[in-house]
């Protein structure tokens, strides 16, 4: 009996060893597909020892227990992830996974961590997902998925972490998410979701994060997220929540974030705010609270920003305000308060945006209001402010915007605000009882954008030294009692009319031209003459000009208009068509939705020029079929393509067959006579500099997470070039094209293997690049290399962060954008002037996020070529800097 017990013991032993044997079998099976699938880095698809693979950990028994291959540049099919059934973690976070999650996924009921956010997952969330019944962390956020949050996943009991956010999620928050008893984090801003917040929602769970902004949620904040106390982050803004804030909420005194702006919230500012001594950022702004700021607020000792703008407050600014010593942004504007600056708040030392305006604010400006030595952003405008405006404001020198219109200030404009240098975004002091001439000081504001001076009562002539504001763009000089004529200044002559309308004694461009008679007397009578013969003389030379140009361009045009008749003739089948030696559409569904000739055609037509590069000239055109196609005319120096053809035409298959979301592939070519034409996809949002540049004088939207977006988008396009060994030879802002979507797509990436397809690199001597774009050492290498690569990137990274061009003027002699950021130390700017302020004062979290980038760009445009990152790391800090 025991011999029995013996032998059955072994036989147990040798069946589990065999058991496992097949379990390691099947392991290295579903490994080994997953590696033909994916193709792994650092995956070797002839080993067996899968479990040393990159990102793999196994157990004991050789049983994949984690997969974690974030940030891969991965796609394919995944869904044989699912036959690890010992699964407990997987991480496939920023990819580029495509289609529906897989509903086998399910079966992972081992799995405890799952990480699919920031892919391209779309349709709606499986329901299977319900079976994995271990699951203690769920990220699906940053995907396209829709649809509703299944109910069928209400038996997710352990879930600790659901985060769904940027997605396109419809219907209601599911009741069950507020019984899950576990759970700390709870994030699904940014889709569609409406109905109610499930009043059950962090009663028996210890909440720590709720963030559900930019929904259509409406109804109550439920007092139940603030019942254990344990809240940390509350974001609501962006809904269309109603009723009042509960005083509950002062039960949280690790609150460190409370944003709830742009509902319909009515009622006062519960008192239990001030039990809340962690709170660090409190919006409220854009409801319809009222009653009196509570000074019990002053108690919250780490706030940084306080923003109540645009409600229904009343009374005064609490004095006790002035107890904030970490405050950094106090926003109330668009209240009805009323009484005097409190000057207390000069103790705020570390204040750099004050927003009075818009209130009932009277009194006089308080002399001792520059010694809060950071103020960037002081606005009072819309008040009733009185008296003159204090000599001691130029010592207000980290202004970047100051607006006191609106009110009733009197007395003269101080000449001390030429001192404010940093003064760049405006200097508004309209509708006030201003009097006295212009300061000639105000020329001395280099970086100023806009002025408005209109509706006071000032006099005197403009003076010629404004022309110092060589930043100017808008300006504003109506209705007061200027005399004299308009300085001839391009910012001047550029603004309309109605900028200086309403004062009688001026005159000049852009209004009517000056009249008056000459005076009398033999000095005057000489200095006449001289400038009747002066003007007969110069007359002469304008009409021998003109005419001289006239005829140039006659001569032109009609040669211009023999070669297109001659072509349109050629076209139109009246004469032999232009001889095609090579042509070919790569996208076999668009081959008869493509017409060659028309494509030749529509490049013989000014009108039809959308833009023009370096290296090529681009049109628009329109097929028979309709289908719309930008049209790529290589220019003369790259012709030398026609003595390499058959290589050219490999190497343009080889380009159309790259997979990457973030590069514009040709779709086809045609080669006619000694001409390249190269076929795209036409994208109507047109170049990420006519975005940044062409817009920034029409209306301007505060865009910074579309600007991240793009800013990664290019990044990882140009890292995945320089992954399959070509070096782009032209990055620019004008070669990333936006799609629909505003997804980046980086042009001109043919045309490194086009001007020599025998080498993955290019002379400097046979391509320039774009001015303000090429790095330095170019100058002696005479080499375009990875490292140039990631300057000119780091440049336009620049340019998204300061809506600066490349090359400008006002960064004065011999700067450019990268030596003017990187010498800014050197003029005593801090960061946060380097970037484009309409975006960096919208929040903290922008700001934040821009000042992190700025260090990513600074790291790309460093002057030496080995102290710069790789374009991976690149990708990996961008990244990063969007999780922030």
């Amino acid at each position: 009996m025991a011999s029995l017990s013996f032998y059955s013991l072994l036989m147990v032993g040798f069946l589990l060893r065999c058991l496992a044997v097949v379990s390691q079998q099947n392991e290295l099976s579903t490994m080994l597909e997953l590696q033909k699938e994916l193709q792994v880095p650092g995956w070797n698809p002839s080993g067996s020892d899968y479990c040393s693979w990159v990102g793999v950990h196994c157990n004991s028994n050789g049983s994949v227990e984690r997969l974690e291959l974030p940030r891969h540049e991965l796609q394919g099919n995944i869904s044989v992830i699912s036959l690890l059934k010992a699964l407990k973690w997987l991480d496939l976070s920023n990819n580029f996974f495509h289609g529906p999650i897989p509903s086998t996924f399910g079966n992972l009921t081992a799995l405890e961590f799952l990480d699919f956010s920031s892919n391209k997952f779309e349709s709606s969330i499986p329901t299977q997902l319900g079976g994995m019944l271990n699951l203690r962390s769920l990220n699906l956020s940053n995907n396209m998925l829709n649809g509703r949050i299944p109910n069928e996943m209400w038996s997710l009991e352990r879930l600790e972490e659901l985060q769904v956010s940027g997605n396109k999620l419809t219907g209601s928050i599911p009741n069950w998410v507020g019984n899950l008893t576990n759970l700390r984090v709870f994030t699904a801003y940014e889709n569609y979701l409406s109905g109610r917040i499930p009043e059950n929602l962090g009663s028996d769970s210890e909440l720590e994060v709720l963030n559900l902004h930019s929904n259509n949620l409406e109804g109550l904040i439920p007092m139940s997220i603030f019942a254990s106390g344990k809240l940390e982050v509350l974001v609501l803004t962006m809904n269309i929540l109603n009723g009042s804030i509960p005083e509950s909420i002062g039960n949280c005194e690790g609150l460190s974030n409370l944003r709830i702006g742009n509902n319909r919230l009515v009622g006062s500012i519960p008192a239990s705010i001030g039990n809340i001594s962690s709170l660090t950022y409190f919006e409220a702004d854009y409801n319809h609270l009222s009653g009196e700021i509570v000074p019990g607020i002053a108690r919250c000792s780490n706030l940084t920003l306080l923003n109540l703008a645009n409600n229904r407050f009343t009374g005064t600014v609490p004095s006790e305000l002035g107890e904030l010593t970490n405050l950094q942004e106090l926003i109330v504007s668009g209240n009805n308060l009323i009484g005097k600056i409190p000057r207390s708040l000069l103790r705020c030392k570390n204040l750099s945006k004050l927003d009075l305006s818009s209130n009932g604010i009277n009194g006089s400006i308080p002399e001792e209001l520059c010694n809060m030595s950071r103020l960037q952003f002081l606005l009072l405008g819309q008040n009733s402010i009185r008296g003159e405006i204090p000599h001691e404001i130029g010592n207000c020198i980290r202004l970047l915007k100051l607006q006191l219109g609106g009110n009733y200030l009197t007395g003269a404009i101080p000449p001390e605000i030429g001192k404010i240098k940093n003064l760049q975004i405006a200097l508004n002091l309209s509708f006030n009882h201003l009097y006295g001439p212009v300061p000639h000081e105000l020329g001395k504001l280099d970086k100023l954008v806009s002025l408005d001076l209109s509706n006071n009562q000032l006099s005197g002539s403009i003076p010629s030294e404004l022309k110092g504001m060589l930043s100017l763009i808008d300006v504003n000089f109506s209705n007061n009692l200027f005399t004299g004529q308009i300085p001839n200044f391009a910012p001047f002559q550029k603004n309309p009319s109605s900028s200086f309308s309403g004062n009688k004694g001026l005159c000049g461009d852009p209004l009517n031209s000056c009249g008056g008679s000459f005076g009398s007397g033999g000095s005057n009578r000489h200095k006449v003459s001289y400038r009747i013969l002066l003007a007969v003389i110069g007359s002469g030379l304008t009409v021998f000009i003109t005419v001289t140009v006239v005829v140039l361009l006659f001569m032109m045009r009609e040669k211009k208009e023999r070669a297109a008749k001659a072509a349109s003739v050629a076209l139109d089948g009246t004469a032999s068509p232009p001889s095609i030696t090579a042509s070919n559409i790569f996208v076999e569904n668009l081959k008869q939705a493509v017409d060659f000739e028309n494509a030749i055609k529509a490049t013989m037509k000014d009108s039809n020029k959308i833009s023009s590069g370096t290296f090529s000239t681009i049109y628009k055109a329109v097929m028979p079929s309709g289908l719309i196609l930008s049209v790529k005319r290589l220019k003369s120096m790259d012709r030398t393509v026609l003595h390499h053809q058959n290589k050219m035409l490999r190497e343009l298959e080889r380009l159309g067959k790259l997979c990457h979301d973030n590069l514009l592939r040709p779709i086809g070519f045609v080669i006619y006579e000694d001409i390249a034409l190269l076929l795209h996809d036409y994208f109507p949002n047109g170049t990420l500099s006519q975005l940044l540049h062409d817009g920034a004088k029409a209306e301007f939207e505060p865009d910074w997470p579309r600007r991240l977006s793009i800013a990664i988008g290019v990044a990882e396009g140009i890292a995945f070039l320089h992954n399959v060994a070509i070096i782009h030879l032209d990055i620019s802002s004008s070669n990333v094209f936006l799609d629909s979507n505003f997804n980046p797509l980086i042009g001109e990436i043919e045309i490194s293997k086009l001007l020599d397809p025998s080498r993955g690199t290019a002379s400097i001597s046979a391509v320039a690049g774009s001015f303000g774009y090429i790095p330095p050492e170019y100058a002696y290498t005479m080499q375009v290399t990875a490292p140039g690569n990631v300057y000119s990137y780091g440049v336009v990274l620049l340019e998204i962060l300061t809506t600066r061009l490349p090359v400008d003027e006002a960064f004065g002699e011999g700067l450019d954008l990268v030596k003017w950021v990187h010498g800014a130390p050197a003029r005593g700017e801090t960061p946060e002037q380097i970037l484009d302020s309409r975006l960096s004062t919208v929040s903290f979290a922008w700001r934040k996020q821009m000042l992190a980038a700025l260090k990513v760009a600074l790291l790309c445009t460093d002057a030496t070529p080995a102290k710069r990152p790789k374009m991976k790391k690149v990708v990996e800090m961008l990244l990063e800097v969007n999780q922030e």
